[in-house]
């Protein structure tokens, strides 16, 4: 599988990164055995990137479980998803540290800004954690153009990941620019849009409650009623490409210059290989041009 570097300084990764989102029962629960599956499937296939975080309920304790003897054949990238006081920062990278049954982080990154704590002292934090060997390298999640400029001036920021996906293009007005100005990686999460780009879904379909797409406002009906035609023309367009709906979305997003890896989210082996498929299409500038067309105007603004 092809590899990019992450950002100026950072890590060689595939260009297809696991979510382990799902494998922590963020689509509802599933067996650990399954999970554990999933993940071995996954790094069989090349895809030896997986991005966790410490919001992701069990998603850090069964990876840990899976990656037992085989640490060393990973990236192994989490989040930090609470508050960024030194205590929290401190308790938070031991107990992934211990969940995943390892010593060191690859990319440890900041789940989202916490404006009330001070940029400056959050980054003085991560490059604490640095010195000490417990992280290699430093990302940021759904930060905005300017906070990522913020960042950057006090320590290296080598990630960014954003929500990005043909249904919500706004990180290309700010976001990717400025990411691809200061030499950032950017790995997007969501790019399936929490799988309704895969055209699995129809409007209407109710999610088990245990699923948080449940709540989810693109899955209501003024929204999805909206969006369905426009992926029953994805997919359609997908097939004659010999593809589908769920290799066309992560293929669209390595599609732009500002992305060196797509995370996607699987729940079995079989989604795993599959997803891993996806990082050999690529898209001609023809191609973005005809997809462009199919999507129009239309994304979700939220």
């Amino acid at each position: 599988m092809e590899t990019r570097q992450l950002g100026k300084n950072g890590p060689t990764v595939p260009v297809i990164c696991l979510g382990a989102w799902p494998l922590g029962g963020g689509m509802g629960d599933i067996p650990d055995d399954q999970a554990i599956a999933t993940i071995h499937a996954s790094i069989e296939a090349g895809v030896n990137f997986i991005d966790t975080a410490e919001g992701y309920r069990t998603s850090e304790s069964v990876l840990g479980k899976a990656l037992k003897g085989r640490r060393d054949d990973v990236i192994l990238a989490t989040k930090l998803s609470g508050d960024h006081s030194a205590e929290h920062m401190a308790s938070a990278i031991e107990n992934s540290l211990r969940s995943l049954g390892t010593d060191y982080i690859d990319l440890y990154q900041l789940h989202g800004p916490r404006p009330g704590f001070p940029i400056e002292e959050t980054m003085a934090n991560l490059l604490k954690l640095r010195d000490e060997g417990k992280i290699r390298y430093i990302g940021v999640s759904n930060f905005s153009a300017e906070q990522h400029t913020e960042a950057s001036q006090i320590g290296p920021v080598h990630s960014s990941q954003p929500r990005y996906n043909m249904f919500y293009r706004v990180p290309e007005e700010s976001i990717l620019p400025m990411c691809l100005e200061l030499g950032i990686g950017v790995i997007p999460h969501s790019p399936l849009a929490k799988g309704m780009l895969t055209g699995k879904y129809r409007p209407g379909h109710v999610f088990s409650s245990d699923d948080e797409r449940v709540d989810k406002p693109e899955f209501k009906d003024d929204q999805f009623n909206v969006a369905y035609p426009i992926v029953e023309r994805l997919t359609e367009w997908a097939s004659d490409h010999a593809r589908d709906g769920a290799q066309l979305a992560i293929a669209w997003t390595l599609a732009h210059p500002a992305v060196t890896s797509c995370i996607v989210g699987a729940k079995t082996p079989d989604q795993a290989i599959h997803n891993a498929l996806a990082g050999y299409w690529r898209l001609s500038s023809g191609d973005m041009a005809e997809i462009a067309d199919i999507l129009g105007d239309f994304q979700f603004m939220q």
